[in-house]
């Protein structure tokens, strides 16, 4: 299946920057998030890695008879209509687990948001795992795997960077990336 996904990738004239870590665990923030086929060249790009990665959806999704594929493929169920301390439930996953990758979208959403949700910096706080950062950018048909990084406990430092990183790429539907700096710490 890998051979054929890199393949496939290529053909659509799609490529790979970067390398994910060797790591048993670690938090993957992809973003932006604009549109339904982040998801499908995600699943690709994912399979040309060879590796597993776990992803949150909403609960809808995992409805019959939908659910049982989305579960197959990795994914995790959740509720976004109330309060469920998210940080602490995802953060178990990563202790109670040997190996454990997750894929998460700061938007949120795949429309245009005032803020990102930063629950991935909380969880990879929280887990003491990394975080590598990985843009689609639909014009240069790219994804871009940065760093692992880790939270240093000076979260506008790390937003910073953060910041920058998204700078160099552009969704399927271009919306500016919402400055991070400045908010306040969710």
């Amino acid at each position: 299946m890998q051979r054929f996904s890199k393949w496939l990738l290529a053909r659509l004239g799609w490529r790979i920057e970067g390398q994910m870590p060797a790591a048993d665990k670690f938090l993957v923030v992809v973003a932006p998030h604009t549109s339904n086929w982040d998801f499908v060249f995600g699943v690709l790009a994912r399979s040309a890695l060879a590796l597993k990665i776990n992803f949150l959806g909403k609960h809808q999704l995992f409805a019959f008879p939908l659910g049982y594929l989305f579960r197959a493929m990795g994914g995790f169920p959740v509720r976004r209509d109330k309060a469920n301390n998210m940080v602490e439930q995802v953060a178990a996953y990563f202790t109670g687990l040997p190996r454990f990758v997750l894929a998460v979208t700061p938007e949120g959403t795949r429309s245009q948001v005032s803020r990102w949700k930063l629950g991935f910096y909380h969880i990879a706080a929280a887990a003491k795992v990394p975080y590598v950062l990985v843009g689609i950018d639909y014009p240069r048909k790219r994804f871009v795997i940065g760093e692992a990084l880790h939270p240093s406990g000076d979260i506008r430092a790390d937003l910073a960077r953060i910041q920058a990183f998204y700078q160099q790429v552009q969704g399927r539907f271009p919306q500016v990336i919402p400055p991070l700096l400045g908010w306040k710490d969710q």
